[in-house]
């Protein structure tokens, strides 16, 4: 089953992109579709001594569409050092009053005096509409 997708490539300079280009949905079996991202934040694991907050907004997603969102942050500094946090949200998860949000979770990079990572996870908030939304 082949679905008509349409949409326009953007150009990134972000240094931290796994790509140097995004692609931004604007159309989806012939129905209009709007980009949205979503807000995240928490905290990580307590390891060798202390923990570190993080925060942040995915990447934008297409709305009304199965889809995950991309997510990058880097930490507060404790310790004398951050990490990184990346990686890719679970699909959707539809809430009773309407939107819906994503779970995420993973690792740290590696850093520290004492080399170690630690973990997060934790839910996005509800989604938010992105200025590049399609009319």
């Amino acid at each position: 089953m082949e679905i008509p997708i349409t949409g326009f490539v953007v150009h990134s300079d972000d240094s931290n992109s796994n790509h140097s280009h995004k692609l931004f949905i604007t159309s989806w079996d012939g129905r209009p579709v709007n980009v949205h991202v979503h807000p995240f934040k928490g905290n990580t694991s307590f390891d060798v001594g202390h923990y570190h907050h993080y925060a942040g907004v995915t990447q934008p997603a297409p709305s009304g569409v199965p889809h995950v969102h991309h997510y990058y942050a880097e930490t507060s500094l404790n310790d004398q050092h951050t990490h990184i946090i990346r990686g890719t949200t679970g699909p959707a998860i539809q809430m009773a009053g309407g939107g819906h949000y994503h779970q995420f979770e993973g690792y740290t990079t590696v850093n520290g005096r004492i080399p170690h990572a630690h973990r997060y996870g934790g839910n996005t908030g509800d989604e938010e509409g992105y200025r590049y939304q399609s009319n």
